[in-house]
């Protein structure tokens, strides 16, 4: 198949990031009562806004999650990830395929907030290719598992989201390219579990990202 556009995630797809902001909620919610080991956390939040497991964080705090818990946990992470975030291996090299496939009809459509995304996309070389074409889940509607972010990247790029490859590491954001009507490939690096992501609808599952290519 003939793809028109390519839409990526980000988190855990282009930036090595889930282990680093994980660390910095995984700190405060010890300091407000909750002790999880940093796999724990992972496990609980990866793929999800912390703002949508609210009910989870406070019935083990027992403490409501607050604009302030918010504001602090922003300000740690954007701190950590400025000085710790790293390319995923392999990610420059299919950005730039995917970029001359496509006639650079490729963009980022992520869960997370905008400024985070910019940041990492700026400090690991690759926001020039995506200029223009960075969609956060918190400027739609719904954020994943929720197809908006999708549909919205799609759209700008006048893409028939039905001809766009969306690739994703999590369940949630495979969930989301399949209710986009996308297709949808899975990252799935060594150790991690490729299963969830074909129960989710991912077609294909990739183990590295210098995989990521139209004969993979």
């Amino acid at each position: 198949m003939t793809f028109e556009a390519v839409l990526f995630d980000c988190d855990g797809v282009l930036v090595d990031s889930e282990a680093i902001t994980c660390g910095a909620l995984r700190d405060m919610l010890e300091e407000n009562g909750w002790r999880l080991s940093l796999a724990e956390c992972m496990a609980q939040f990866v793929g999800h806004t912390v703002r949508s497991r609210a009910d989870l964080i406070e019935r083990h705090t027992g403490k409501p999650l607050t604009d302030a818990f918010m504001d602090e946990f922003y300000r740690r992470r954007n701190i950590r990830l400025e000085n710790e975030i790293t390319l995923i291996d392999g990610a420059l090299e299919a950005v730039q395929y995917w970029h001359a496939q496509c006639e650079g009809r490729i963009a980022v459509a992520s869960g997370a907030d905008r400024y985070k995304v910019e940041m990492m996309l700026q400090r690991v070389g690759l926001a020039e290719l995506f200029k223009g074409r960075i969609f956060s889940g918190h400027e739609t509607p719904r954020s994943k598992p929720f197809p908006d972010v999708y549909l919205a990247a799609a759209a700008h790029l006048q893409a028939d989201p039905t001809r766009c490859l969306v690739v994703e590491d999590t369940p949630i954001g495979v969930a989301a390219g399949v209710a986009a009507g996308a297709t949808v490939w899975g990252y799935a690096p060594a150790g991690a579990n490729p299963e969830v992501l074909r129960e989710a609808g991912a077609v294909h599952v990739f183990e590295r990202m210098r995989a990521f290519r139209l004969n993979a």
